[in-house]
């Protein structure tokens, strides 16, 4: 059971072991269905939310606000409540897509053309970062799992400190400077966010081989979306970053 850990705070050991065996197990097969049902609605929600804010800026940033707040607040929710996950992921996913579609027209106003490349970035990462798990040339070891939970709790700290901050006035430059030590930061949290994704693929691959309940699929998937929020919302601060130097 050493291994059945992820750095991902909705994917934890815990979490399956606590689970007794209840009816129909879970399988990767559900859970690759469940988490594409989940970027439908995702993609769909994006879709309205550009389109609000091509019609008019101003009613995008409702839109963006409240899919952040609202998709932070579920995702709690969900990791409390687990066997929830069914009945609330869609929802997550509808949240999380109304802030991504208003937040990436906001980006592409600012710099035309980074959107569909952050998305095909992201994509891009995703498909690579499952086949160098698939071929075992990324190995989700005790020592990896390590260094990338201490670089991701790291990161959680820093854009702590920096919300923080940015309430008095005062602006962390790594995240928001389009200098070589900022691009090399975003750079950095690129990286550590792909490699979350091998993780991800473990802990559900773990899950399946371990017997999990069936709902832990739609878990295992509202697991994988947040890190896939995550990831794209990191490969388009980088993209702006680039394209302002």
């Amino acid at each position: 059971m050493a291994l059945f850990q992820s750095n991902n705070p909705v994917l934890k050991e815990s979490m399956f072991g606590q689970a007794a065996q209840q009816g129909e197990a879970m399988t990767i097969r559900g859970t690759v269905n469940k988490m594409s049902f989940l970027l439908v609605l995702l993609m769909a929600a994006a879709a309205f939310s550009w389109g609000q804010f091509m019609r008019n800026t101003g009613n995008a940033f409702p839109l963006m606000i409240g899919g952040a707040i609202g998709g932070f607040i579920l995702a709690l929710v969900i990791i409390a409540k687990k066997e929830w996950a069914g009945y609330l992921s869609p929802a997550y996913a509808l949240a999380e897509g109304l802030f991504l579609g208003a937040i990436s027209a906001v980006y592409n106003a600012q710099t035309g053309g980074i959107v569909l490349q952050a998305v095909g970035l992201t994509f891009g990462t995703f498909i690579a970062m499952l086949i160098l798990y698939r071929t075992g040339i990324i190995r989700a070891t005790e020592r990896f799992k390590t260094i990338i939970f201490t670089a991701t709790a790291g990161i959680a700290v820093f854009y702590l400190i920096a919300f923080v901050l940015r309430l008095f006035h005062i602006q962390m430059p790594l995240i928001y400077d389009s200098g070589m030590v900022g691009i090399g930061f975003s750079l950095v949290v690129v990286a550590i966010a792909a490699l979350n994704l091998i993780l991800d693929f473990d802990m559900i691959e773990q899950g399946a081989a371990q017997g999990a309940p069936k709902y832990f699929e739609w878990y295992g998937a509202f697991g994988l979306m947040v890190t896939l929020v995550w990831l794209y919302l990191e490969i388009l601060r980088l993209l702006s970053k680039l394209n302002r130097r």
